[in-house]
């Protein structure tokens, strides 16, 4: 539940779904705002596969959905969200990977959290408000700084300077109670140097699924000094959530029947029989990022930057257990009227208080032929964990907030790389990347389950990328590259016993073709893992993916994105994303036998991945979208069980965007509108399966028991929104 992000990189011009630049705008001056993040960012020309989205671009959506779903139409992009709607606990997937293996800096700072790798946008409501652009690359990537890119990596870069004082109101409103209220401004450049910019935010929604509501609180405030060579930018922002939690999912039979049923806070008497809810099983957070970001051009050729951050997140989540044991608190049962009671209902809080650090300096060098950055990167995470007792049915010798467990967890990165790209001549040019990577972990304490964990670990990582280039002409470049990115394990590893970092080695090949009317990316790409750590399917008992070693396995696809202006009216952004996605001679104990079941599907890994807009301008002012989206059937475990699987399933979203223009006071008024899941369609597109061996019910035979739960989304919903420009 923490977020970071620190770097300098090059904003990019690449053909994603919803980009119009041509891929052969590399004469482009670079901007300070761009260089800032040129370390972690790559070019339009570049061996990298990547797709961009700008703030012009994102604002067509932003009604309050959390970032995934700003990204569900970029290539092989999976969103998924615990209240059903999109806003509250959101998640995404790319190329079958969990946000937890996609590396995401924010103005090139680690967000992931540096325990569970997590990406939490939750902590930071509203976020995509203040992003001045965004680029995701898929595979392997570029070096970057925090936890390796497993399946993808995610870079935003905040607001840039504004020229001119301005500000907006903006106001939305649609289902389930769903309201977002923001205000932004800016002074504009004062005595032609100095910009003060800020935002404030708010976000509260019942979600589609029961009680699953959400309150949440952001600002972004930035103070920046610019002049033609020198951009010096502090930033402080951060959010505050309240989230009633929804994470347990519900069986097929309640998806059947009632599939809005959220069985978080459920409470019975001692007989058995359902009382009610507990009010507030909620999840409580804040998190606050201060950086300072200092870009320097020396001269035409030499430019460098600094940056300085400190996040700060404390928080908790509220449980009512009912009828919890006293042996997993650590209490002795007691005798009440000659009865022994052994089980108690209370209620806990589980706190999390942590402080990240992190300093990141680069220089670069660009001439005509070279393109030259080097960087070092440092951070340091301290975290306490710890539970509280709030109430006890039965005295188990707990006073209250008396901690019941206790952990603290350090971890130190250092990373230093050099990445070069050579233009050989016209057509040809030459890409390298070294990094090392090292960091040490250590663990001291209990687990929430009171276990004891001590952990003293650290990893060397050397990650080299290589690439090479052709621009055939003008409208054809072709590209092949290959990178290796190591991860170690997060905490939840170490408690399952699971020491042994991943490594992934990733070979892409691509063809990108430009012309007036027609632009389109292609991609073919093998990532290959080692001891790659995969999700089993099964949840723990907060609803935290449980992962597991899988040896050797693969992700093997074809990727497929364009943009084609049927008129001056009609644009189509089509994409398309194929894979085979394969544990190889994976074992797994089926009715007490150790059995290798061969190639196996990876779990959430769906084989097809496709998106489509339609965009209409019938005039100048109006714009109307037409979204499809299409996964197919996915496995949620590795033993390609039928019980496991999640249909394929076929949605579709109409945006429109009206703007009034020429109008008195202000400079403009956006009316925008998201009719989410037009056709109403049923579909779950996230859920959890486990297996048991259950050996009581015959003795002497072992049998392997399955389950699974589901997450279902939204059916038709809609939000309109209003923003006043001034």
């Amino acid at each position: 539940m923490k977020l970071f992000t620190i770097s300098a990189v090059i904003l990019c011009s690449s053909l994603s779904v919803f980009a119009q630049e041509k891929v052969q705008d590399t004469t482009k001056v670079e901007t300070l705002e761009e260089v800032l993040i040129k370390s972690v960012r790559v070019e339009a020309d570049s061996p990298i596969t990547h797709s961009n989205l700008t703030a012009e671009e994102l604002e067509k959506r932003n009604l309050g959905q959390d970032i995934p779903f700003m990204l569900n139409y970029l290539p092989s992009v999976v969103t998924t969200s615990d209240a059903g709607a999109g806003v509250g606990y959101t998640y995404f997937r790319v190329r079958g990977s969990d946000g937890s293996r996609t590396n995401v800096t924010l103005n090139g700072i680690p967000f992931n959290d540096a325990e569970s790798q997590g990406t939490f946008f939750v902590n930071l409501p509203d976020f995509t408000s203040s992003v001045e652009s965004l680029q995701l690359q898929r595979g392997v990537g570029t070096s970057t700084n925090g936890s390796g890119a497993f399946g993808a990596s995610l870079n935003l870069l905040t607001d840039a300077v504004q020229e001119e004082a301005g500000g907006e109101i903006s106001n939305s409103f649609g289902s389930f109670n769903t309201r977002k209220h923001n205000v932004k401004f800016t002074t504009g450049l004062l005595n032609d140097h100095i910009e003060i910019a800020g935002r404030l935010s708010n976000i509260v929604s019942d979600g589609y699924i029961d009680r699953a509501s959400s309150d949440l609180k952001s600002y972004f405030l930035q103070a920046a000094y610019k002049d033609n060579n020198t951009l010096i930018k502090a930033l402080a922002f951060g959010g505050r959530e309240e989230t009633y939690q929804a994470y347990y999912g519900i069986d097929a039979e309640t998806l059947a029947n009632d599939r809005t049923f959220n069985t978080v806070g459920q409470m019975f008497d001692a007989d058995g029989n359902f009382e009610g809810f507990y009010d507030n099983e909620v999840d409580n957070y804040a998190q606050d990022h201060y950086q300072l970001l200092w870009n320097q051009k020396i001269n035409s050729n030499w430019r460098t930057n600094l940056s300085l951050n400190y996040t700060y997140g404390r928080g908790y989540f509220e449980q009512f257990k009912d009828a919890g044991d006293f042996e997993f608190l650590g209490a002795e049962p007691i005798v009440i009227d000659g009865e022994t009671i052994e089980e108690t209902d209370y209620i806990r809080r589980r706190w999390l208080d942590n402080d990240y650090y992190a300093v990141n300096g680069n220089v670069n060098y660009k001439d005509e032929k070279w393109d030259v950055s080097g960087g070092l990167f440092y951070s340091y995470y301290d975290g306490d964990h710890f539970g509280e007792i709030l109430y006890s049915q039965y005295p188990i010798g707990y006073d209250y907030k008396e901690h019941y467990y206790d952990a603290t967890g350090v971890k130190k990165e250092f990373t230093m790389f050099t990445k070069a790209t050579f233009k050989i001549n016209d057509q040809w040019a030459v890409f390298g990347d070294l990094q090392g990577r090292f960091v040490s972990h250590t663990i001291d304490g209990l687990t929430s389950d009171r276990a004891p964990l001590n952990v003293d670990v650290t990893y060397d990582f050397f990650n080299p990328k290589a690439g090479l280039s052709y621009i055939h002409n003008e409208k054809n470049q072709l590209y092949v590259s290959y990178g290796r990115a190591n991860r170690e394990p997060r905490n939840d590893d170490f408690e399952e016993g699971l020491f042994a970092a991943e490594r992934l080695d990733d070979i892409e090949l691509g063809w990108r073709f430009a012309s007036e009317k027609v632009k389109v990316n292609t991609n073919a790409y093998y990532m290959f893992y080692k001891d790659q750590l995969i999700l089993t399917g099964a949840l723990d008992d907060i609803g935290q993916p449980i992962r597991a070693s899988s040896g050797k396995s693969y992700r093997l696809g074809l990727e497929v994105d364009a943009t084609i202006a049927v008129s001056e009216k009609i644009r189509i952004q089509p994409n398309v994303a194929l894979s085979s996605n394969k544990n190889k001679d994976f074992y797994f104990q089926r009715d007490g036998v150790l059995t290798n079941l061969g190639n196996t599907n990876l779990a959430f890994s769906p084989a097809v991945v496709a998106g489509n807009a339609i965009v209409f301008r019938p005039i100048q002012n109006f714009e109307i979208g037409f979204l499809s989206k299409y996964v197919s059937k996915q496995y949620m475990g590795n033993i390609d069980s039928e019980g496991s699987t999640l249909d394929a399933y076929f949605v579709s979203d109409l945006n429109l965007i009206y703007t009034l223009r020429d109008i008195p006071v202000v400079k403009e008024i956006v009316f925008s509108g998201l009719v989410n899941n037009i056709f109403n369609h049923k579909y779950v597109n996230n859920g959890y399966f486990y297996t048991y061996d259950d050996d009581y019910s015959e003795p002497g035979v072992v049998t392997t028991i399955e389950g699974a739960g589901y997450f279902p989304q939204a059916t038709i919903n809609f939000l309109l929104g209003a923003t006043v420009k001034f």
